[in-house]
């Protein structure tokens, strides 16, 4: 039986979603300059207005991670636009005051995680999940996550990744879709398009945010609208 839809997060009209996913490795410098220059690239990812970013760092234990994370959450002003969630960590996205929590496709269900947001006092958090396959949204879905990530569609050349631009098509045009689904994997300006034109409401990256002038790559995005 699906479980309430929390109703948060509405399907855009006309406005293409764009989640920023965080990986400092990717950064030069040392392990510290790193940290600075992923906290100096979310900040420009809240001034450009991206609606959602996932603090991904899976490799650093929990105190860093909560430490990183109270130091992202600073950045986001409130109330506001942009949206902090932890890859996987409930806990640690109440301990640094996110505004929720994306779970991968094998992590605990939506359904639970509102559960313990609940049970800490937090009603209304938001979560995301990874899909892989139409069956997984349908179960993301009927436990109550907000949004879906649906993944890999393209290859990091930008090219298109077997039947990923397909399998995207069947998942946002499956009959009574109520909640977001952006495309998530080798996602270029030049290939974006083809996501909203299979029905995505939004995309997410890693490199196409981290990688370049967030406000420029943000503005030529938003000319892509939702049909």
């Amino acid at each position: 039986m699906k479980l309430p839809y929390s109703g948060y997060l509405q399907r855009p009209a006309g406005a293409v979603l764009l989640y920023y996913i965080t990986d400092r490795r990717q950064l030069p410098g040392s392990p510290e300059q790193q940290k600075k220059k992923l906290l100096d690239k979310i900040a420009e990812c809240v001034a450009a207005g991206v609606d959602y970013i996932q603090l991904r760092e899976k490799d650093l234990s929990t105190h860093a991670l909560e430490e990183l994370g109270k130091a992202a959450a600073a950045l986001f002003p409130e109330p506001g636009h942009s949206l902090l969630f932890i890859n996987s960590r409930t806990d640690v996205a109440l301990a640094c005051g996110a505004h929720g929590v994306h779970l991968p496709a094998n992590d605990i269900s939506a359904s639970e995680a509102r559960a313990i947001f609940g049970r800490c006092g937090k009603a209304y958090p938001v979560i995301g999940a990874s899909v892989h396959s139409v069956e997984e949204l349908v179960y993301a879905e009927a436990h109550a996550a907000d949004f879906a990530v649906f993944g890999p569609v393209f290859e990091k050349d930008g090219h298109s990744i077997g039947d990923g631009l397909k399998q995207l098509e069947r998942a946002c045009h499956r009959p009574d879709r109520s909640m977001p689904v952006l495309g998530l994997g080798g996602i270029t300006l030049k290939n974006a398009r083809q996501c909203i034109e299979a029905g995505a409401d939004g995309i997410a990256a890693i490199r196409l945010f981290q990688e370049n002038d967030v406000a420029g790559i943000s503005a030529q995005l938003r000319q892509l609208k939702l049909p």
